[in-house]
């Protein structure tokens, strides 16, 4: 267990990222125009599911480095595909299975001055204050805090030391995060996304992060650093900054924004950023390039909240919903805005006004770990902090230090991973299946889930062997569009999900709609569509189907798979359809209940927790929607 003081959040999240290899010679920039393209792997026209985590922070990150990780991005890629790694609370940690691929995705603000402070870096000890950072740093507890503290307020008064803001170091950070992630990038075994995040944290902790992901490789990547919170804290420039890369580089990026419940409602707000009527152009910038949501993840999931969802029972999970990342109160109307079945729903309103739909996402998670190891497991929980890797204490805590208290060490999940629909594993082709959205979130089981829409399918075409070729030959996957239903007709669906083959039988397959009335007015509704134990579980008149029940027993941290199916699959039509209302259906797939990480802990370290404390939750996946326009 680390026992240093933990650094109050609030004061390092946003500021800076951390190079955590001592004394090392920045790279130098390369001056090759050439492109490389990645070499031909064989590709599945099909497409194979590829499990990643497109969120992920290293020693490189002020958040992540100040409060005692060390592992850097070459220790996060080698954990990734496999490797035994030394964890910063000295554990060995690997994965049960590797990643397929992984975005390293260190904050871009300051990139590369704590951990050159911390390691009296010559390159940036010559200014008198960093040089006492350094001493203070070394010294840890109450002066390491200090130090935070100092910054914070720099940075409020534009005030900070040079190095900080200063491009050239930044720039040089860059390339040698680039140069190590080049290095780990196996087209066909191990795709290494280029990628940073966007820190915005507007008027004082409102998350507007957005992790950017390159398709390019390095002779895109190294034309132009990063955009950092020192340009702008308005996500709207952000995307004006993409558009101007692509245009002078000739590459490719997508931004995906952090789970929106720490934005304090200004996530999915439906003005723009500075409170006028959202224009055509901005709603088309958003469009573009924020296809994806994450979902899911560590500090929360964000489908949706039981105030906005009154009528969905699994619509209270692993939820933070009491501020902002420095705790500023959250008010109830702040949920509207906030939530990715609610954007979803707004984006149908928008559209009908603008005509382009600013909130048209796919979904996918990711862990936001900060500790180099990105793990999703319930029983191989490695924490998202130093402070709350495995020990006894970690889940009584304050694993993030607000100042509130209102998040204890139990509290973290240990979300999320998402799944990507690809021929290859190469950057191309897993980028173009994001950009697609193709992809769907899951808290952390690699269940296997595919959904298709159209108005072709028939209820044998589900169990058909082919059934894949025919999703996609008679209609679209996740994250397509489906327009002008013929006369009489309404949408059909081919859904399936099969079990991570580690984890809980699988209880049951949802399907989420919403749609836009004739009055502008939007609604949802939930179809529960297939089920295990259907020969003792059946809807009753309001839809509703009984629990599946819970063989968890939490003395051993076990369970058995003796209830639930191993497989679901179903051909669906719905049967409230009006083929003149905009809709979009995404489907939810649900585990039986299985342990959560705080029972594996009980039993491992022979403890007891307070009954607040989850013992059991039901893992689960969400696909990206598919969307019914009528024209």
């Amino acid at each position: 267990m680390n026992t240093t003081k933990l650094i109050p959040f609030a004061a390092f999240l946003f500021l800076f990222n951390c190079n955590n290899t001592k004394k090392e010679q920045p790279v130098e920039e390369s001056t090759s125009t050439e492109m490389t393209a990645e070499p031909e792997v064989p590709a599945n026209p099909l497409r194979n599911v590829y499990w990643g985590d497109q969120h992920l922070h290293t020693a490189w990150s002020a958040d992540a480095g100040a409060v005692g990780t060390r592992l850097g991005p070459e220790g996060a890629l080698r954990f990734a595909r496999g490797e035994e790694v030394i964890s910063a609370t000295k554990q060995k940690a690997k994965l049960h299975r590797p990643l397929d691929w992984l975005a390293v995705t260190d904050h871009s603000d300051g990139a590369g001055v704590i951990t050159a402070v911390i390691d009296g870096d010559e390159a940036v000890m010559g200014d008198p204050i960093v040089a006492q950072y350094h001493e203070d740093m070394e010294a840890g507890g109450d002066k390491a805090a200090a130090v935070m503290m100092d910054l914070i307020n720099r940075q409020s008064n534009n005030n900070l030391p040079p190095v900080f803001t200063d491009p050239a170091f930044a720039k040089s950070v860059w390339l040698k995060n680039i140069d190590i992630v080049e290095k780990f990038n196996e087209p066909g075994k191990f795709t290494a996304f280029i990628a940073y995040e966007y820190s915005s944290n507007y008027g004082g902790g409102n998350n507007l992060h957005r992790n950017v992901i390159y398709r390019d490789g390095p002779e895109i990547g190294k034309q132009m650093s990063p955009m950092t919170t020192f340009d702008s804290e308005n996500p709207e420039d952000l995307w004006k900054w993409m558009a101007n890369f692509e245009e002078k580089t000739g590459g490719s990026l997508l931004a995906i924004p952090h789970n929106g419940n720490l934005s304090n409602g200004l996530m999915f707000k439906t003005t723009a950023f500075d409170g006028t009527p959202l224009t055509k152009e901005l709603a088309a910038l958003r469009n573009k390039y924020e296809v994806l949501y994450e979902i899911t993840q560590g500090k929360g999931t964000s489908e949706t909240h039981p105030i906005l969802s009154p009528n969905d029972e699994f619509a209270n999970f692993e939820i933070w919903d009491k501020g902002n990342l420095v705790m500023v109160p959250k008010t109830k109307d702040m949920l509207q805005t906030e939530y990715g079945r609610k954007a979803l729903k707004d984006g149908l309103k928008l559209e009908s006004k603008l005509g382009i739909n600013p909130f048209k996402y796919g979904f996918v998670g990711g862990t936001d770990s900060h500790t180099s190891l990105s793990t999703a497991d319930e029983n191989n929980y490695w924490g998202k902090y130093a402070s709350s890797e495995p020990s006894p204490e970690r889940w009584s805590e304050k694993a993030l230090d607000f100042p509130s208290g209102f998040v204890r060490g139990w509290q973290l999940g240990a979300s999320g991973y998402t799944g990507v629909w690809a021929e290859s594993n190469t950057r191309a082709s897993l980028w173009d299946a994001m950009k697609r959205k193709e992809t769907y979130a899951s808290t952390g089981p690699r269940m296997t889930v595919r959904f298709f829409g159209g108005f072709e399918y028939t209820a044998n075409d589900i169990n058909d062997p082919n059934y894949v070729a025919t999703g996609y030959d008679k209609g679209v996957p996740m994250g397509g569009d489906i327009t002008n239903a013929p006369e009489g007709k309404a949408p059909t669906f081919l859904i399936s999900a099969v079990k991570d083959p580690t984890s809980g039988n699988l209880d049951r397959i949802q399907v989420i709609k919403g749609w836009l009335d004739a009055k502008g007015e939007t609604h949802e509704k939930i179809f529960n569509v297939v089920w295990g134990d259907a020969d003792k579980r059946s809807l009753d008149a309001k839809g509703k189907l009984p629990p599946v029940g819970n063989t968890v027993d939490v003395f051993t941290a076990t369970w058995t798979n003796t209830i639930g199916d191993t497989e679901l699959k179903t051909f669906w039509s719905d049967p409230e359809f009006d083929p003149t209302l905009k809709a979009f259906y995404y489907v939810r797939v649900l585990e039986i209940p299985t342990p959560r990480w705080t029972t594996f802990d009980m039993v491992k370290y022979k403890i007891e927790m307070t009954e607040d404390v989850p013992r059991t939750l039901q893992e689960r996946a969400y696909t990206s929607p598919i969307w019914y326009n009528p024209s």
